[in-house]
């Protein structure tokens, strides 16, 4: 008896040591699994360190656009509502950074899901990493490429506040920023510029965001104008620019972070960046004397104001065409883009809509016009990887844009609508009237932009 005894315990200690054993071996090979993973996430093969310098950089120039904007807009707006105004677009940047992360930009350029959206495979940016996505940029890390297209995010519903400027509440706004972001911004990133993405697939071209970024948030703000109504008081009283000189400031920051917004869209130090530079250059000047002379014809004097939106105009004008077009194309898209921008700014007036900054005639009608110029004066000899248009001998182009442009605008315009719709039949759109005439400044913030000293 005590021979089996010391039998089966010695069968139970093998049985231990080969279990510990199985187990150290399972522990080894997970640990080697999960250190081929990390690897194949971190590996820097293949990342050019000039390429990435330029990225970076153009990504610290593109962020720096959104503080340029709050600028831009702050100094159109009346005294009492330039903190909120300025709020409005520096508060962007922190909402749609954690949306980003957290789940957009595996909605916007996530593992393809019916050439319609990305999947979350990439929720909370599992999976991207600093080694390159081949699919999107091959020379810079995936995590560079991310950040990059964070801050196209960040700045597209925040110049949809120039429609709705001075009535907004600020509550309703910060839950306005994320839905749209998630529902109207993502899945058209994807469609344009996603792999798999079916706008795409049929050819449509937009170099950095004609249509994702421009076209989008200029019919989302004829559609938030429409629905939120006009300020009070518009049309009865003047409410003209309280500091034009800040303005103009925010118009040149906008100029300069443009270079990355355009060449950045490259994604690599080199000669098709050095084009698409050019290309917003001597478009944003042509843009600027164009409207500068429109309205000096049309109105008697020519006005800072109109200088500056006409650059803007011309920045928007070229965008989905820079990395496509030469320097020639350029001047004309500019020159044609600064007049379209000045007509489409009138129209407010015939149809009474209050576009409070501008929204729809710059960004809405400058975009639409751009996304068609590309489909006119794009050429492979700038960009092999682009495509030949009309002018070119390609008609398609020119199709594929056209349709591109009017799925852009339909979608744009309705969701936006259904979202405004929810939101104002829950928490509502605008302030009250009292809070209005008070400003936003106060009314919504507690503090105001200036202080005065007491005579």
């Amino acid at each position: 008896m005590k021979r089996y005894f010391v039998l089966a315990a010695a069968a139970f200690v093998m049985l231990q040591f080969q279990s510990a054993k199985a187990q150290s071996v399972n522990k080894e090979i997970n640990s080697q699994n999960v250190q081929q993973t990390a690897q194949q996430i971190n590996s820097t093969d293949g990342v050019n360190t000039g390429d990435t310098t330029w990225m970076l950089v153009s990504t610290a120039l593109v962020m720096l656009m959104t503080p340029g904007l709050a600028l831009f807009y702050g100094g159109m707006v009346r005294r009492k509502n330039v903190l909120g105004t300025i709020m409005q677009s520096f508060i962007a940047i922190g909402v749609i950074t954690v949306q980003w992360v957290l789940f957009g930009y595996s909605l916007a350029f996530g593992p393809d899901v019916l050439h319609l959206i990305g999947s979350l495979k990439w929720i909370g940016l599992s999976g991207v990493g600093l080694a390159p996505n081949p699919s999107y940029a091959p020379t810079i890390p995936h995590e560079s490429f991310m950040l990059f297209q964070m801050m196209f995010a960040v700045i597209t519903p925040a110049l949809i506040t120039g429609a709705i400027a001075e009535r907004f509440k600020f509550k309703t706004y910060l839950i306005f920023l994320v839905l749209w972001a998630t529902l109207v911004y993502d899945p058209l990133a994807h469609w344009v510029w996603g792999t798999g993405g079916w706008l795409r697939g049929l050819g449509a071209l937009d170099f950095a965001g004609g249509l994702v970024v421009h076209v989008s948030s200029g019919v989302s703000a004829l559609a938030a104008a429409i629905l939120i109504g006009r300020r009070r008081g518009y049309g009865q009283e003047p409410m003209p620019p309280h500091n034009l000189t800040m303005t103009l400031i925010g118009a040149t920051l906008l100029w300069f972070g443009w270079f990355g917004f355009n060449a950045g869209s490259a994604l690599a130090s080199g000669a098709l960046a050095v084009s698409a530079f050019v290309a917003t250059q001597v478009s944003a000047s042509a843009a600027a004397l164009s409207w500068m002379f429109a309205e000096w014809y049309t109105r008697g004097k020519p006005t800072v104001l109109g200088a500056a939106s006409g650059a803007v105009a011309g920045l928007v004008a070229i965008t989905p065409a820079s990395g496509f077009v030469g320097p020639m194309a350029a001047l004309l898209i500019g020159l044609v883009g600064g007049i379209v921008c000045f007509v489409a700014i009138r129209l407010k007036e015939r149809f009474g809509y209050d576009d409070s900054l501008d929204t729809v005639g710059v960004h809405g009608a400058g975009g639409a016009w751009g996304a068609i110029a590309t489909g006119l004066f794009a050429t492979k000899l700038i960009n092999a990887s682009g495509g030949n248009g009309l002018f070119y001998g390609n008609i398609g182009l020119l199709g594929a844009q056209l349709l591109a442009l009017a799925v852009a605008m339909a979608y744009s315009f309705g969701v936006t609508w259904l979202i405004l719709k929810l939101l104002d039949k829950t928490v509502g759109l605008r302030v009250s009237e009292e809070d209005e005439f008070d400003g936003l400044d106060l009314a919504q913030h507690g503090e105001s932009g200036y202080v005065f000293e007491e005579l």
